[in-house]
């Protein structure tokens, strides 16, 4: 009798642990679920597998993005990049990200490596990290949408997160202006979307 108590007891003591554990998790999942993300999009009047090289090539980022450019494409490689055309690949204005994972022409993750030393939030930069996908709509146009996560209710997040909509708006209209004009489509929504 005693050995099948201390078998309830354990059993008892078992599905709490497994109870408090599930819990746990769940709270960790909700409030993971709160964070605010930040959410960028547009539609580049190209076929995605050029765009995707536009992203994912020394080339195809130093015609629209950067001045210089490094990109080793695989899990953990690099993607360095240098704005200013008189900097160098290595030095403080250098900008390196890391590659968290990609599938071709369909997504691109990525998470801040080193930030140059002029970036204004290299903290809260720590602690972020980008989805980019590549959605192929009607012959010859992508979708490129960037999620952002892992913004926090820090200022200084909340302040990187209003920054980066900036950069990451800009970045995109500065990828649509290399395919100009711009597709018909594109034209219907914007005209859709600033009426009142």
């Amino acid at each position: 009798m005693r050995r099948q108590e201390t078998c309830k007891d354990m059993r008892r003591s078992h599905c709490t642990r497994v109870a408090l554990l599930l819990a746990t998790l769940l709270l960790c999942a909700q409030t993971r679920a709160a964070e605010p993300l930040l959410l960028s999009e547009a539609i580049i009047d190209a076929p995605v597998t050029e765009v995707w090289k536009l992203f994912t090539t020394d080339a195809g980022l130093e015609s629209w993005l950067a001045a210089h450019a490094d990109i080793d494409l695989k899990v953990g490689g690099l993607m360095r990049t240098q704005r200013e055309p008189k900097g160098e690949l290595g030095d403080d204005g250098t900008s390196v990200d890391q590659i968290l994972s990609f599938e071709p022409e369909r997504m691109l993750s990525l998470k801040v490596y080193r930030p140059a030393a002029d970036f204004p939030y290299p903290r809260a930069a720590q602690g972020v990290w980008s989805v980019i996908y590549f959605q192929p709509l009607e012959p010859g146009m992508t979708n490129v949408r960037i999620v952002s996560l892992g913004y926090t209710d820090d200022q200084e997040s909340q302040q990187l997160r209003a920054y980066m909509r900036k950069v990451n708006a800009e970045g995109l209209e500065q990828l649509q202006r290399k395919f100009r004009p711009l597709c018909a489509r594109c034209e219907k929504e914007k005209a859709a979307a600033s009426r009142p």
